[in-house]
């Protein structure tokens, strides 16, 4: 495999490896929000579209046994969880009654499902946001949950590429080729999942994981990046320095709300790290193990890749899981190859009934066994981590049960729509993309190997 230079911030995420071959096209992503469009697709194959108000398919007030108004959230740059609240707020109800499918990009345009709890169509009128717009369907008995999504369609667009329209064009087919070859696209955690401008969710995580929530409250709150604002950064070091929450409330900018949530509670009482980290909303709590097992799955699909194990044939001690007719995997139906299971396993896989998979480890979650067990175990004694280390004791609402996750994903409906000159610069060329991938798997992993970017941050990822 040809040696990329690996950029350190995907390092710090697990992020260790190139699947393919070939060198990337370079360019930049996110120049505006408008170049990164993300439309979800749930099971029953309904779209949420940016330019498109749904039909409504029931009127008139609450039914009494159907008490979630389904709707089609489209927002332009906002972050799923303080959108949320945002709603919530104009809406006057709990941010518990709203459910979404599935987390989308903060710096982009996106159109999801969403549903509300106990509220009219009439209610909508009272939600009055900037760049936020909610649109009803009509009403249903059940809330919505991951179960219900199928996964996202992207529609990107790579500015600032220097290099001639045929090589572009050429490049990307190649790399699209050969993740075709491998039977998709590794499926890393993204940048995202680990915080783009700032990434230490994981970090965070990890000295949960350890059982050390002050230290893990303090992480939070006061480890600066050098991708940040000049002024968050700096409140973050003063604080780091002096531990003085009542200044750091008053230094704190106010978009860094839930850190100024957890400051509010330090402020009165300074020893409690406990209730400090529970004004967080449960979902963002969670988070943060879960990045952890992230950065370890990611770890741990690194080192299969480096060792050139495939990624789309089992060997003695590999997860293989099932797929269902829709191509999402079914986790929990999974079987472990043995000297007798393996080849009817890998002609599962090579008919598209099964999927490879990988730990991601959880107090419940074994490893792998063989060679991929092999490196698991090596990474967790690096780690100085186990499986029981999950269940998190001084908060047990946050531990992790662990699962399997697909080695690679299919990459859907892949399109390289145009390629134009960029407006801004007459030399250099915009290349318009459009992708379907299944709930769980990122965008950026999929444009990580297309651009091989030596700076992601300052690329836009």
């Amino acid at each position: 495999m040809r040696n990329f230079l690996i950029p350190r911030v995907d390092k710090l995420i697990g992020i260790e490896v190139y699947a393919t071959k070939s060198s990337g096209i370079g360019g930049v992503i996110r120049q505006s929000v408008e170049d990164f469009v993300v439309e979800e697709v749930l099971v029953d194959g309904s779209k949420a579209e940016i330019n498109q108000v749904p039909k409504h398919k029931i009127l008139g007030s609450l039914p009494s046994r159907n008490r979630y108004l389904m709707c089609v959230l489209v927002k332009r740059d906002w972050d799923n969880l303080r959108a949320i609240k945002m709603i919530s707020r104009e809406l006057g109800i709990s941010a518990e009654q709203i459910q979404i499918a599935g987390i989308k990009d903060a710096e982009a345009i996106t159109a999801q499902h969403v549903t509300i709890e106990n509220v009219t169509i009439e209610d909508l009128q009272k939600v009055d946001v900037k760049d936020i717009e909610i649109n009803p369907i009509g009403y249903i008995r059940n809330k919505l949950s991951s179960y219900y999504l199928l996964g996202n369609t992207f529609y990107i667009t790579i500015r600032d590429i220097r290099q001639p329209k045929s090589f572009i064009r050429k490049r990307v087919a190649k790399i699209v080729e050969e993740l075709e070859e491998m039977g998709g696209v590794p499926n890393f955690f993204g940048h995202q999942r680990f915080g783009t401008v700032r990434p230490i969710t994981h970090l965070v995580g990890k000295v949960l994981v350890k059982g050390n929530l002050r230290k893990a409250v303090m992480l939070f709150l006061a480890k600066p990046s050098p991708y940040e604002h000049p002024e968050s950064r700096q409140a973050r070091e003063d604080l780091k320095a002096t531990h003085d929450f009542t200044g750091a409330l008053k230094s704190f900018p106010k978009q860094l709300y839930y850190e100024r949530l957890m400051l509010e509670h330090l402020v009165k009482k300074p020893d409690d790290f406990i209730g400090a980290f529970r004004r967080l909303p449960i979902k963002l709590r969670k988070l943060f193990p879960q990045a952890y097992q992230a950065y370890l799955f990611n770890r741990f699909l690194s080192k299969r890749v480096e060792h050139g194990f495939s990624l789309n044939e089992a060997g003695v001690g590999d997860y293989a899981v099932s797929v269902e007719r829709s191509g999402l995997p079914m986790i929990m139906m999974h079987r472990l190859a043995t000297a007798g299971t393996r080849i009817g396993i890998n002609d599962a896989i090579k008919a598209g009934r099964m999927r490879l998979a990988i730990s991601l480890i959880g107090f419940e979650q074994h490893l792998s066994r063989g060679v991929q067990g092999e490196i698991e175990k090596q990474m967790l004694e690096e780690e100085d981590v186990s499986m029981e280390s999950f269940k998190i004791r001084d908060a047990p609402e946050i531990s992790a049960r662990g699962e399997l996750r697909t080695a690679i994903t299919p990459l859907n409906d892949f399109s390289l729509n145009q390629i134009s000159s960029d407006t801004a610069n007459p030399l250099k060329r915009n290349a318009e993309l459009g992708f379907m991938l299944y709930r769980g798997s990122y965008a950026t992993v999929v444009l990580r190997e297309i651009m091989k970017t030596r700076n992601p941050m300052k690329t836009g990822f």
